[in-house]
């Protein structure tokens, strides 16, 4: 039976992506100008591949029956992994860093991993749906599935994503009412590759030590967990204002990406802080009511897993920020710079405006 769509979340999206406009122009207007002699530089970009590029699939996911949606869930999910594959291809393949994770098609670059957290979730709410039904047993499946998302995201290297996805598919998976007895034994057998998987990479057990102890490598390692507590720390109770930060003029690394809530302290400080962290809030218990307001198993697994996957990422990029996590390269959403993350969040959120209206 179809009502009308979640007006609300619609509202609270809106807002939220227009306000995250606002924020990256404050952050990046330096950068821009600097880099690119135009303040606008990297607002334009983000509103053309992220805004109108989440816009249109949006509105292609949007119209599509959910029945179709859901039948060619898997064939999405083998697309984003073809896409996630080709970023190991000379010629497609944009490496930075030594890190394998962006393709570059027609001039322009992609983050492929982002489209594969939604069509791995789609997908995983599809497959979970079955077993609640009782058709086969799905534990040594999804723990193949899993495996291969993990060699490719290992081979990038791309450790946070991998932590994400694990986590959101450790979730759904304990939501499909499966027995408790193997989500433990699941929790137990990611935990327990942690350690191999950290001593497999040096740099990541210097990142853990110097995020129990900045003083470790202040200049090196931990200089950027510093510089954004400098940064939120001065920010004080109101803030410099908008415009006004200083760690963004060079001294905080990736101001308008990554470290973007370090500059949105700054500016905005403890008021501007509560003000967003209130935001994000309401967005997601709205997303919550939605899914749980769902009669269909399937859309309400998948609006779960949007769910994880929106706040998983939230919590990690702001704890990082603040000192009480390990930094990682995982984005704000709907906030840091990246029209590929931006897209698909975008995207993701007309699904759930999809569901909203057939409960």
């Amino acid at each position: 039976m179809e009502k009308k769509i979640d007006f609300l979340f619609l509202f609270l999206f809106v807002f939220l992506v227009c306000f995250g406009f606002l924020i990256l122009l404050s952050a990046s207007f330096y950068a821009g100008q600097k880099y690119f002699k135009d303040p606008f530089y990297y607002l334009k970009h983000q509103l053309l591949l992220g805004g109108m590029g989440g816009l249109v699939l949006g509105v292609l996911i949007f119209i599509l029956p959910s029945h179709i949606l859901k039948k060619i869930s898997f064939f999405l999910f083998l697309g984003s992994l073809f896409f996630v594959g080709l970023s190991f291809v000379p010629g497609i393949a944009a490496p930075a860093n030594r890190a394998y994770r962006w393709i570059n098609i027609f001039g322009f670059s992609f983050q492929p991993v982002e489209i594969l957290k939604l069509t791995f979730i789609l997908y995983l709410a599809s497959w979970l749906e079955s077993k609640t039904k009782g058709k086969i047993s799905y534990f040594i499946p999804f723990l193949l599935i899993v495996g291969v998302i993990s060699l490719f995201l290992l081979a990038q290297p791309n450790f946070s994503a991998l932590t994400l996805i694990l986590g959101i598919s450790l979730f759904l998976f304990f939501l499909a009412k499966t027995p408790l007895s193997q989500t433990f034994l699941l929790f137990a057998l990611a935990l327990a590759s942690f350690f191999p998987l950290l001593k497999l990479a040096p740099y990541r057990v210097k990142r853990i030590l110097t995020f129990l102890n900045p003083q470790l490598d202040p200049f090196g390692i931990s200089y950027h967990l510093i510089q954004s507590q400098v940064a939120i720390g001065s920010g004080g109770v109101f803030g410099k204002g908008v415009g006004l930060s200083e760690e963004k003029l060079g001294l905080l690394p990736h101001p308008f990406s990554d470290s973007i809530f370090a500059v949105f302290g700054e500016e905005f400080g403890f008021v501007g802080i509560s003000f967003l962290l209130i935001l994000f809030l309401i967005f997601f218990l709205r997303i919550y009511q939605i899914g749980s307001n769902q009669k269909d198993t399937f859309k309400s697994l998948t609006i779960f897993g949007i769910l994880t996957w929106f706040s998983f990422q939230t919590i990690i990029n702001i704890g990082a920020m603040i000192g009480l996590l390990p930094l990682t390269g995982i984005p704000l959403p709907f906030i840091s710079y990246g029209g590929s993350h931006l897209m698909v969040e975008i995207a993701a959120c007309f699904l759930i405006l999809k569901f909203s209206r057939e409960r």
